[in-house]
């Protein structure tokens, strides 16, 4: 038995399965394309999480469309995080082309064109199914994390939710959180202290500039109502095939406190609505997060904590996450441990620094003996990659240098019109596009504020109406009083002019006498 033939024997038992698969493509040796070497995925390991990695022009989205669409076919539904823009094509089947057929022809599968069921969604101001969350169903531990604030500005976050639950006010958006952080040393301070203790101004402070902060990466279009419901991502075709969801972020890439805040509670919304699904046979949805650094890029250890808490957790849900990345080295080592399928596309050794990250990238790969891991890392072409994958017992299958399949749908996005005719076609448009407004905390409190200043208004008048009778009747009374002095009564004036007269008279009479 030659080499070829000995590695051809390892890969098919490597990768034999007895239940339902995906298949990546087929295994390479020495630049030669051992057709029939199928690698394949197992459904029920794909909620083990993933990555797929590799430098720019490699080939990263083009797999991540393999993936999707072979998932899709499965009935299983796909969210894919598109920050480049670039995987709208998915709605409309690929033209073909002769390449195409010369790799299927390699990898002995059939090429077919499709389309795929999608839905385009957005948490900006682009077209598409918009997406929203309240401040209330975040809580105020994510929140805090989200914002990364101190022990005491978490105690305060606590209080302003306490505060709202126990005065029925909705915490819906970034507008009602501000508005009762300033109620509570403003207006409010005397009810806060009575109640929940004194609240400083310098932690309100702190707290409102982190929130002014992720309001300026466009937090406020995402906090609100109607709040997206995370069933909606789990939808099935009337063909059977899973949805394939697709939130546009183009516009946020420069955004990562913004990205991180929306990937974070819609994970933790995800892991907190689905039920627990053990060791089942396929996954519930799959996740793929592009440009995964930008989760990771500016967050604080609570909040890198708070990740690798739902990444380790949520998998029981039958959740899997898969990161897209230029280099590992991007995902935290503690999340890296959590992931069964990985995807290594070439790398590129231009600095010796290059050097070391590709070093350190083979070491995560299991050892062959019919590779050279760091040396294939830096001879991939466009469209293969080193592929370690689990069993369906979960241990890491053979190492494989592997030439992708073809996506089955377009490799292009769609034009304006084709993306307007996905998005307007759409059952989710309809229900979450309408803005909803209802009363929440921040009409209650300038309600109530109002209502205050009114009735303070109206005692102010009380006592001035009150004032202004005491100085009345004090002036009546001064006014009689003088009256009086200076009105004699007629008997006293009779007795008055008597007296005069005796007077008068007795000294008359002593005149005459003398």
């Amino acid at each position: 038995m030659n080499q070829k033939e000995a590695f051809f024997n390892h890969i098919n038992e490597g990768y034999t399965m007895k239940g339902d698969f995906i298949t990546m493509g087929a295994a390479i040796l020495d630049d030669e394309t051992i057709t029939n070497a199928f690698i394949k995925v197992p459904l029920k390991t794909l909620n083990r999480h993933g990555l797929i990695a590799g430098a720019t022009g490699t080939g990263k989205t083009k797999t991540l469309q393999v993936i999707a669409e072979n998932l899709s076919d499965k009935g299983i539904p796909v969210l894919l995080m598109d920050l480049k823009g670039d995987l709208s094509g998915l709605a409309k089947a690929s033209p073909g082309h002769p390449k195409i057929d010369e790799r299927h022809t390699k990898i002995g599968l059939p090429f077919e064109a499709k389309n795929f069921p999608v839905d385009v969604l957005t948490i900006s101001e682009q077209d598409g199914v918009r997406m929203r969350a309240t401040v209330s169903e975040f809580g105020p531990v994510l929140l805090s994390r989200i914002l990364d604030l101190s022990e005491t500005q978490e105690g305060v976050v606590a209080v302003v939710f306490k505060y709202c639950d126990d005065n029925k006010m909705p915490l819906l958006d970034l507008k009602d959180f501000k508005k009762v952080l300033q109620y509570a040393t403003n207006e409010g301070k005397k009810e806060f202290e009575e109640s929940y203790g004194r609240i400083s101004t310098s932690s309100t402070g702190a707290i409102l500039r982190k929130i002014i902060e992720l309001e300026q990466q466009g937090a406020d279009l995402f906090f609100g109502e109607k709040s997206f419901e995370v069933d909606d991502l789990v939808r099935i075709d009337e063909n059977g095939r899973g949805y394939i969801n697709i939130i546009r972020l183009t516009d946020i890439q420069d955004k990562p406190k913004l990205f991180s805040t929306f990937m974070l509670s819609l994970l933790a919304e995800i892991y907190s609505t689905f039920p627990e699904q053990g060791d089942s046979d396929r996954p519930e949805l799959i996740l793929f997060i592009d440009e995964a650094h930008l989760i990771f890029k500016e967050a604080s250890k609570a909040l890198l904590n708070q990740i690798e808490s739902i990444v380790k957790l949520i998998r029981s849900k039958g959740i899997g996450l898969y990161f897209v990345t230029q280099n590992p080295t991007d995902v935290p080592d503690a999340v890296l441990s959590q992931l069964g399928l990985k995807v290594q596309h070439a790398l590129r050794a231009f600095t010796a620094k290059d050097r070391k990250a590709i070093k350190l990238t083979a070491e995560n790969y299991p050892l062959s003996d019919y590779y050279d891991t760091t040396e294939v890392l830096t001879s991939l072409g466009i469209g293969e990659a080193l592929i370690s994958a689990l069993d369906e017992k979960g241990r890491p299958t053979p190492l494989a240098a592997t030439m992708l399949r073809a996506p089955m749908s377009r490799m292009d996005i769609l034009s304006e019109d084709e993306l307007k005719e996905v998005i307007s076609s759409s059952k989710l448009h309809k229900k979450y596009n309408e803005t909803i407004d209802r009363e929440s905390a921040y009409e209650m409190l300038n309600e109530k504020i109002k209502k205050a200043e009114t009735e303070e208004l109206k005692e102010k008048a009380r006592l001035e109406k009150e004032k202004l009778e005491k100085q009345s009747k004090s002036t009546t009374g001064r006014r009689s009083s003088r009256s009086r002095s200076t009105r004699q009564n007629p008997i006293v004036k009779v007795l008055t002019s008597a007296t005069f007269i005796r007077g008068v008279l007795g000294i008359l009479t002593k005149a005459m006498r003398k």
